[in-house]
């Protein structure tokens, strides 16, 4: 199972931790956030993993080097201008036919394997793992028709899917990013959309932690070290 982990964001949500330190590079505990995900995906069965870095690329690089202590083959594909969340998948050589993408800051019991397999199952051009959320409405909401209330709910909860930022692709997808130029993930999704290709969903309960302020991390910190993790 080849990886492609995108770590090369600035982090500005987190400014000014992330001016001197990238984001896959905070700790959890003893290990950095970057450090557990590469651990979980080698147990996953991933046998090559390949980083796409910008902004702080030397001090990942010097981390992880050439990914021999972590079992696995770890190389870099680097863009010398932000190229989004898409855009960097555009210049990595020597792709597989289907390969996963993790955000280089996600942290989730997600059993990558699963959602890879799962991927394979449907035969689909793009996979997304997605997760349920809530948002509880501090207001009445109601629905409206041509000026008429057709309905009222007092303060209800709303429930969407969420995208966990991880994918499974298919490369035939690739021709869609255009070159040297931003592309972010819901850019892709969109066109594969307009093209009705097969994008499908693979849904999770599982722990994930979208960490974009230092709120977050404290949060992710204070549940992920009562973890058995990799």
């Amino acid at each position: 199972m080849q990886t492609i982990i995108l770590a090369g964001g600035r982090g500005s949500r987190l400014d000014p931790y992330t001016r001197i330190l990238p984001k896959p590079l905070f700790p959890i505990g003893d290990k950095p956030i970057a450090d557990i995900l590469v651990h979980q995906l080698k147990c996953a069965g991933a046998t090559e993993i390949v980083m796409c870095l910008g902004y702080l690329a030397d001090f990942i690089k010097l981390y992880f080097q050439d990914g021999s202590h972590f079992g696995l083959n770890i190389r870099y594909s680097i863009e010398t201008a932000p190229l989004g969340t898409a855009g960097p998948l555009k210049i990595v050589a020597d792709l597989e036919d289907n390969f996963l993408v993790v955000n280089g800051d996600e942290l989730t019991t997600l059993d990558f394997g699963a959602l890879y397999g799962h991927h394979i199952a449907s035969r689909a051009d793009m996979t997304v793992a997605v997760h349920k959320k809530a948002v509880y409405s501090a207001f009445g909401v109601l629905e409206i028709k041509d000026g008429q209330v057709t309905a009222y709910s007092e303060k209800p909860t709303l429930n969407y899917w969420a995208s966990m930022g991880i994918y499974v692709i298919n490369k035939r997808v690739l021709s869609l990013i255009p070159e040297n130029e931003r592309f972010d993930m819901p850019d892709l999704v969109k066109a594969l959309l307009s093209e009705h290709a097969q994008v499908v969903s693979y849904d999770s309960e599982d722990l994930w932690f979208d960490i974009g302020t230092p709120a977050d991390l404290e949060k992710a910190k204070e549940v992920f070290k009562e973890l058995k993790l990799p």
